[in-house]
């Protein structure tokens, strides 16, 4: 019974997971969805610091369990505090709501709906008798790049998860298995939380500086030179000790192993955060939580290896290592296909993700000179394979009433800044 429980926690942890992930990207402006996505990962390792402290104090586990489980009473009250996404209500073509959400805007911030230049409401109280339409995930394979750069992100989600745990295994003791290099385990347990809030800190300047694509690119190779030089420089350095007259080759090999290991847990994990982020961003709001779901189930799996590796008492772990030290390489290649997606708008429908097309990421020499790898034409957004989606099925594809719904996204991002 304890085991089945301990299961449906987990699955409803996982939703939440999932839910207030989307919640935040959608609610937020393009210029604030990744300040607001690292401010959610602090809080996260704040509670993360906080639990050896609480398990200290709370002595017994029964005590701890209720403990942690009370302060999930409070998101209860989320029904009331946080409003239903809008632009997930209005790419699903459920008007009914929507307008009564965008009315409850309107009263807080004090503005008059009455005063409509663009008859933005009119067009769509004459939307209200369509039915709702939501789009399956499944849709996604028809697509053409939306559906690669899906895998892509879920192949560096595992990988990032998957690596990180050879990186804690290399820091172990080989003579102590049950302790770390500092045999204790609550100085190992604040060890890996500091690294995964240096590895926040360090996110933060370099997405600033280097956008999403950029600052993956640049934690992945860390994380692969990390990953090869570890196993192979360490080999070498046993092999030609005595050459390289080297006395304490044992002692030189652990030391380096435990620099390398602390080097490719810190950019292993920014990995892992930011393929998560990068996904929210670069799926449409039709399919964003189907998106985000395999993603994070790919995470999961790359998670799982560790106690995979436990039970078979760590058989076959340089062989474990060595696979996903080629994972990576294979991510350095595929991230170079990602669009960039900073001061993006987040895309609506299957259309639009796919209209997303990766830019180099050196800038132009020349000013006149394509930034677009893929020019954009006219012909390129007839997606033939991709069913029509239900602003296109509701409109009979006007494009007057599609410019006017373009508007009213505009008029949500404003809300949202003011509300």
């Amino acid at each position: 019974m304890f085991s089945t429980l301990r299961f449906f926690e987990g699955f409803c942890l996982a939703g939440i997971t999932l839910s207030l992930y989307v919640l935040r990207i959608e609610l937020c402006l393009p210029g604030w969805r990744f300040s607001m996505t690292m401010v959610a990962n602090f809080v996260v390792l704040g509670g993360q610091l906080l639990m050896p402290g609480v398990a200290y104090l709370c002595r017994d586990w029964q005590v701890l369990q209720v403990i942690i489980i009370c302060p999930l009473v409070l998101m209860l009250s989320y029904i009331w505090i946080f409003p239903e996404s809008l632009r997930w209500l209005l790419a699903t073509q459920q008007y009914c709501r929507s307008k009564w959400i965008m009315g409850h805007i309107a009263k807080k911030n004090r503005v008059n709906m009455e005063l409509d230049a663009d008859n933005i409401l009119t067009e769509l109280q004459q939307a209200l008798q369509k039915k709702p339409k939501k789009t399956c995930i499944v849709k996604m394979v028809g697509t053409r790049n939306l559906w690669k750069n899906i895998v892509v992100l879920c192949v560096n989600s595992l990988t990032g998860y998957g690596i990180h745990h050879c990186f804690a295994r290399s820091m172990m003791d080989q003579d102590a298995q049950d302790t770390t290099m500092f045999h204790s385990f609550y100085v190992d347990y604040y060890t890996m939380a500091g690294i995964a809030v240096a590895s926040c800190i360090a996110l933060c300047p370099a997405v600033g500086l280097m956008g999403r694509r950029g600052g993956l690119l640049m934690f992945m190779i860390i994380t692969a030179l990390a990953s090869l030089l570890q196993l192979g420089l360490l080999n070498l350095l046993g092999k030609y000790s005595v050459h390289l007259n080297i006395d304490s080759s044992d002692t030189l090999n652990k030391n380096f192993s435990i620099a390398f290991s602390i080097i490719g847990m810190f950019s292993s994990h920014a990995v892992s955060n930011l393929s998560i982020f990068f996904c929210a961003e670069i799926t449409p709001t039709v399919i964003r939580g189907g998106g985000l779901g395999l993603v994070l189930a790919s995470a999961g799996f790359g998670m799982l290896t560790a106690p995979i590796m436990e039970l078979h008492n760590q058989k076959g772990y340089f062989l474990h290592h060595i696979i996903f030290a080629c994972c990576t390489l294979i991510c350095i290649i595929c991230i170079l296909l990602l669009p960039e997606t900073r001061y993006q708008p987040l895309p609506e429908t299957l259309a639009d993700g796919e209209s997303y097309t990766r830019q180099p990421l050196l800038p132009p020499r020349k000013p006149g000179e394509q930034r677009l790898l893929l020019a954009p034409s006219e012909s390129s957004r007839d997606y033939t394979r991709v069913h029509d989606t239900p602003l296109h099925e509701a409109t009979g594809g006007k494009p007057l009433f599609m410019k006017r719904l373009h508007i009213l996204s505009t008029i949500i991002d404003m809300c949202h800044q003011h509300w």
